[in-house]
């Protein structure tokens, strides 16, 4: 029965992140959906609440006639199963959203570049010699290098690298922690970015001022805040860099991730190795994984690694 003095959403809101420990992509997708989900009920005077599986059914119909994707109603759908199981566990609220079922998505083998096309890709990069082309270019070495997330990349803080074992510590999904091997050629252009460049990029004027919680490694200013770059920011610099490559593949940054398993894959790595750096987190397959140690990881990468 509906609690009137409860804040089901913000109770959600606090489930997701406390106890599900979603990513912050997540939870501002799954919460940005119940939001769309109530707008809908409130303009049909519907109870989010008390809603019955035909609503639900009827607003998800309107998503499709609207011509969303089958991956992003995939998603909402996944939010809203949810977000009425936890209503329904938490609260004993009736969950008529149990046996709403998802789309079929159509698998699509990822789209990536060819070793030549990074190298192109790369060395367009060293054409901009300013120290915001330095910094792309940094960016875009460590992303290919590492194959971790763009997120994981924008959030990198300097605390991260580990020079001396040649390692970075990333912290993936629902935080977890996993080691990734560098190329030494790496650490040392990652060390000339840091001692020379990144201190030019600080605002002169607000330095003294700017308020830094986290020594992030590719930043922006908000507000006096050292902030982590914004993915968007970065996925227009990597168009730009696509651009000056005379690429027309419809690159992401997500798509250097593909990139890099297919290179590592085709030189001979194999799957279980690829699994740890990655960071799937497909609990079964990391179990079977666990056994290998980070000196087998880093063995592995330097023997296979196309750029190592």
């Amino acid at each position: 029965m509906q609690q009137p003095d409860i804040d089901y959403k913000s109770q959600f809101e606090s489930y997701l992140l406390a106890e599900r420990n979603v990513s912050k992509n997540t939870f501002a997708s799954y919460t940005k959906d119940i939001q769309q989900l109530e707008a809908y009920c409130n303009a049909c005077d519907v109870s989010l609440i008390n809603i019955s599986k035909k609503d639900l059914s009827e607003f998800l119909k309107t998503l499709k006639d609207r011509g969303i994707t089958a991956k992003s109603l995939s998603r909402k759908i996944s939010a809203i199963k949810l977000f009425y199981a936890f209503l329904h566990e938490r609260y004993h609220i009736p969950n008529h959203a149990a046996t709403l079922t998802s789309p079929k998505l159509e698998k699509k083998l990822p789209v990536y570049l060819s070793e030549e096309e990074v190298q192109t890709l790369l060395s367009a990069a060293e054409c901009d010699t300013s120290l915001r082309g330095i910094r792309n270019k940094v960016m875009l070495y460590v992303l290919y290098a590492s194959g971790i997330r763009v997120t994981e990349l924008i959030e990198m803080t300097m605390e991260q690298l580990h020079a001396d074992t040649g390692f970075i510590t990333i912290v993936g999904k629902r935080n977890k922690e996993r080691m990734i091997p560098l190329p030494q050629s790496l650490f040392t252009l990652l060390n000339h970015y840091i001692t020379t460049i990144y201190p030019k990029l600080l605002p002169k004027k607000h330095t003294q001022k700017l308020i830094i919680e986290k020594q992030y490694l590719f930043f922006s200013i908000y507000n006096g805040h050292l902030k982590p770059m914004s993915r968007q920011f970065f996925w227009q610099i990597l168009k730009k860099l696509l651009t000056a490559a005379a690429i027309t593949k419809d690159i992401s940054p997500h798509s250097l991730r593909h990139s890099l398993a297919t290179h590592l894959l085709k030189n001979g790595a194999d799957l279980r190795s690829l699994q740890m750096l990655l960071g799937h987190d497909n609990l079964a397959t990391v179990q079977i994984y666990t056994h290998l140690g980070s000196s087998h990881l880093r063995k592995e990468y330097d023997k296979k690694h196309p750029r190592a």
